[in-house]
């Protein structure tokens, strides 16, 4: 055989090997790329994203879409050809499996934190919209969840109104933990309590829950692991806090899981209840996470949210102060950025954006 025709097969027959073990060899990495965009103004499936019911809203114009990234699952194991080419293309990015599923988590466990997250995110961007708005929304203290086999199973139920402990009203969820823990192991504990049908009846009618009945629970000993040096009297509950609304304010999507899209939602109510477009007709994008007081947090996968929002036709892009240096290090062609610290920064941006006032928006920076 000719040594040129040898050395070309060679060759050939190692490009085979290496293909295939591209195929076969698993790594573990896993890949983010642009997921879909929704406007928060509009319809998904057929429906209104947000859904005002009970008092006056007005009509809206552009968009305010939220931004989302897809992930594989995790299950799934990239293998060596896909994960190179996830690192040549522009638009995907190749991570350590462990980024996405830290601690062995499971793509079941990862959907349903994912999921919590997302419900807590609507809530807190309801509250940070109607405080925004001076529209004043009552808080009280609940029962976020009864520990298996704990002594306030059976006597006390997630979503029950907690009113006082031991006669001492609680304003903050803290003030629960700090009531109980003045107890010794053994000792009994009275928590005042509206329960849980009744603070939903009185959440539906929009009022406070009313009156309340008292529960007393005997406490016992925090596992070895929680005592922090000493026996601490626990009864086997988190406290959280949950909001009557004055109106009804529904926030409808599917398949979306996360904190990410809590700025979006609050600026798509605050739209709807105040006359005017806040977009003045423009197509905005953003993401960022929301708190009860307005403040917008940051979140995860910012390059594949900026590449899903040009695509979807976005000219602007509200990004959390603490992604905006990320951001700015990759720009979509035609997307401006806007950073935002707050609510209140997001909403002047808007007006500044509607009356095309460009040179007055907060950009991001690479520093």
């Amino acid at each position: 055989m000719p040594r040129r025709t040898a050395t070309m097969l060679a060759s050939t027959l190692i490009l085979i090997a290496l293909f295939c073990a591209g195929l076969l060899i698993k790594v573990p990495y896993s890949e983010m790329s642009p997921g879909p965009t929704v406007n928060t103004l509009g319809e998904a499936r057929g429906e209104p994203v947000l859904r005002i019911a009970g008092r006056k809203t007005y009509p809206t114009s552009g968009h305010l879409n939220m931004t989302t990234v897809r992930v594989t699952g995790a299950d799934y194991r990239m293998n060596l050809g896909q994960a190179v080419w996830g690192w040549l293309a522009h638009d995907s990015v190749v991570v350590p499996h462990d980024t996405l599923y830290p601690d062995g988590k499971t793509e079941e466990q990862s959907t349903q934190e994912n999921a919590e997250e997302f419900s807590q995110s609507q809530e807190s961007a309801k509250v940070a919209a109607l405080k925004e708005l001076n529209i004043p929304v009552a808080t009280q203290v609940v029962v976020s969840t009864v520990v298996k086999d704990s002594p306030a199973e059976g006597k006390l139920h997630a979503g029950d109104v907690i009113k006082a402990v031991d006669g001492t009203v609680v304003e903050e969820p803290g003030d629960v933990a700090e009531l109980v823990t003045k107890h010794q192991p053994g000792e009994d504990v009275t928590f005042t309590i509206v329960p849980a049908k009744e603070a939903a009846a009185a959440e539906k009618a929009g009022r406070a829950p009313e009156g309340g009945r008292k529960v007393t629970i005997t406490t016992e000993k925090a596992p070895a692991a929680e005592k922090g040096g000493k026996d601490r009297a626990i009864v086997g509950i988190r406290a959280g806090t949950d909001h009557t609304f004055p109106f009804e304010i529904d926030i409808k999507l599917a398949d979306v899981g996360g904190p990410s899209a809590g700025l979006m939602f609050s600026l798509g109510i605050i739209d709807k209840l105040t006359p005017g477009d806040l977009t003045g007709g423009k197509f905005v994008a953003g993401t960022g996470t929301i708190d009860d007081a307005g403040k917008v947090g940051p979140i995860g996968g910012i390059t594949m949210k900026l590449v899903g929002a040009r695509d979807a036709g976005a000219r602007y892009f509200l990004t959390p102060d603490e992604n905006c240096a990320a951001a700015a290090a990759d720009i979509p062609d035609g997307l401006t950025l806007v950073r935002v610290k707050s609510l209140d920064d997001a909403r002047k941006s808007l007006e500044h954006i509607s009356a095309g006032k460009i040179d007055a928006l907060p950009s991001c920076s690479k520093s």
